[in-house]
C-alpha cells in the first residue's frame, strides 16, 4: 500500500472529515459517520479510489532516474 494523497490532500480530508464527522456527533444525520472515509484516507495518505483510477497527489519525483522511488513511495512515472 504505496502513498497516493499529497500533503495538502491530506489536510483537507482529515479537516473535512473532520466537520463531518462533527455533525454526526452532535446530533446530525447519521449520514455524518461518513466522515470517517476521508479521516482516514487521509490519516492513512492512501485513498483506494485513487488506487484503482492511477491516481496520486502526492507529487512527483525530482531526480532524473525514471525507477526513482519518491518520498512518498511512487514511482516518478506515476500521475
Amino acid at each position: 500500500m504505496k502513498r497516493n494523497v499529497g500533503t495538502i490532500d491530506k489536510g483537507i480530508r482529515i479537516l473535512g472529515g473532520l466537520g463531518v464527522l462533527s455533525f454526526a456527533l452532535i446530533g446530525g444525520s447519521g449520514y455524518g459517520y461518513l466522515g470517517f472515509v476521508p479521516l482516514l484516507t487521509g490519516l492513512f495518505g492512501w485513498c483506494p479510489l485513487y488506487s484503482l483510477l492511477g491516481i496520486s497527489t502526492c507529487g512527483k519525483c525530482t531526480d532524473n532516474d525514471p525507477g526513482a522511488q519518491c518520498a512518498c513511495g511512487s514511482t516518478k512515472n506515476s500521475l
